[in-house]
């Protein structure tokens, strides 16, 4: 008899506050990428959460957080924000930000995020949103490359110019 060779199945789901540990390594990672990429403005060894506030965060219906998991880990997260655009001069749309998108780093490239990132889409059509949004940064070229991937194209680009001691 021959191996099965399936692979096992991605479940996405809310996220609680039983998934802090992994949410919490996997932060790390992210801030790894950023921080090897512009230590300029990430600090090494950090990660944008605390404990605390990853708590709060899973408490609040307006920042919905999924995780993926594969044989009962964490093997990714989507922290999402719902944001209301209004005013004189811009049209009313309700907007999904993804404020984070991680796959563990030793299991990229298999699909889970791009698993995550199509149920980010379907949330958003469920909850009435024009749109999903995020950032990339411009120091993680694989995060741009994913994203383009799955169809996302740039919606405004931000810029920067650092200024030197010797300027001021």
């Amino acid at each position: 008899m021959g191996k099965d060779r399936t692979k096992p199945a991605l479940a996405i789901r809310r996220a609680s506050a039983e998934d802090i540990p992994e949410l919490s390594r996997l932060l790390y990672q992210v801030h790894r990428v950023h921080s090897d990429g512009r230590p300029d403005l990430f600090r090494a060894g950090e990660k944008k959460y605390t404990d605390g506030e990853l708590e709060e965060i899973l408490a609040d219906g307006t920042r919905p957080v999924f995780v993926g998991v594969l044989d009962e880990r964490v093997a990714g997260y989507a922290f999402c924000v719902f944001q209301q655009q209004s005013g004189r001069s811009m049209t009313d749309i309700r907007t999904l930000y993804i404020d984070d998108l991680c796959v563990d780093e030793g299991l990229r490239g298999g699909g889970i995020g791009e698993r995550l990132y199509r149920h980010v889409l379907d949330f958003a059509a469920e909850n009435g949103c024009y749109n999903v949004t995020l950032n990339v940064w411009a120091c993680n070229p694989a995060a741009l490359r994913f994203y383009e991937k799955c169809g996302l194209s740039v919606q405004k680009i931000g810029m920067e110019q650092l200024l030197t001691a010797s300027r001021r």
